[in-house]
C-alpha cells in the first residue's frame, strides 16, 4: 500500500449534476491513490449506488475507497471508513471491518486525540484545518509544528487536511504529512480534463518532497 499521496475527498455540491463519476475518474487518473466518499445527505439508496460505484472505479485503477461516518456502508462494501469525533466508535467498527481495512480519525489539532484514535484501532490519523476552507467555513485551527510533533510522535500515515491547494501544500509536507486531503482544491474546477492535470500536478509535489 502506498505510504504517501494525494487523498480526494467527494463533495455533493462540486460534483453534482453527473459530475462524481468522471471527475472522481480524472482525479485516480492524475494520481490520487485514496478516494473519500463524503455524503451527509439522508439518501441511503443513493449513497449506496453512488459508493457502489465509486467502489468499481476505485477496484479498476488501484484506489483505496473509504467511507466519510458510515460504518454500515464500509462494510457492506467492504471497504475503509473515516470517523469524526461524533460519529462512532473506532473500536466497534475495526472489529466489524477487520485487521486489514483503511480506517481513519479526525483529530483535529489535538495530539492527545490522536493517541485514543490509535488505540481504539485507527491505522491512520488527520488533522487539519490547516488553511481556511471553503468547505468547512472557519478559521484555520492546526498550524505547521503540531504536524511535525506528531511526525516525531507517530509512525502511521499522517492525513492533512483543511484549505490545501497546490499553492500552500509545500509547508504540510516539510512538517511531515503522507497523505493531503484535498476537496475544493482538486474539485472546484471547469470539467474533468482540469481535474486530472491538478490531481497530478498535487502527486507530483507529494513525491517530490
Amino acid at each position: 500500500m502506498s505510504q504517501r499521496g494525494l487523498y480526494a475527498i467527494t463533495d455533493s455540491t462540486l460534483l453534482a449534476d453527473g459530475k462524481l463519476l468522471p471527475y472522481v475518474e480524472a482525479a485516480i487518473s492524475g494520481g490520487a491513490r485514496w478516494l473519500q466518499y463524503r455524503d451527509k445527505s439522508g439518501d441511503a439508496v443513493k449513497r449506496l449506488e453512488e459508493a457502489g460505484q465509486l467502489a468499481a472505479l476505485c477496484r479498476q485503477h488501484g484506489c483505496e475507497l473509504i467511507i466519510n461516518d458510515d460504518l454500515a456502508l464500509a462494510a457492506e462494501l467492504g471497504v475503509g471508513l473515516h470517523l469524526g469525533q461524533e460519529d462512532g466508535s473506532l473500536r466497534e467498527a475495526r472489529q466489524q471491518l477487520g485487521p486489514n481495512a483503511l480506517l481513519g480519525a479526525t483529530c483535529h489539532a489535538s495530539l492527545q486525540l490522536a493517541e485514543q484514535a490509535l488505540e481504539n484501532g485507527a491505522c491512520h490519523i488527520a488533522f487539519g484545518r490547516f488553511y481556511t476552507s471553503q468547505t468547512k467555513p472557519g478559521g484555520p485551527s492546526a498550524d505547521v509544528p503540531l504536524l511535525r510533533a506528531a511526525r516525531a510522535r507517530f509512525s502511521v500515515p499522517i492525513v492533512a487536511i483543511g484549505g490545501i491547494t497546490l499553492d500552500n501544500a509545500a509547508p504540510l509536507l516539510d512538517a511531515g504529512a503522507d497523505y493531503l486531503a484535498v476537496i475544493n482544491g482538486l474539485f472546484g474546477v471547469p470539467d474533468a480534463a482540469a481535474v486530472q492535470q491538478r490531481a497530478r500536478q498535487i502527486s507530483q509535489l507529494i513525491h517530490a518532497s
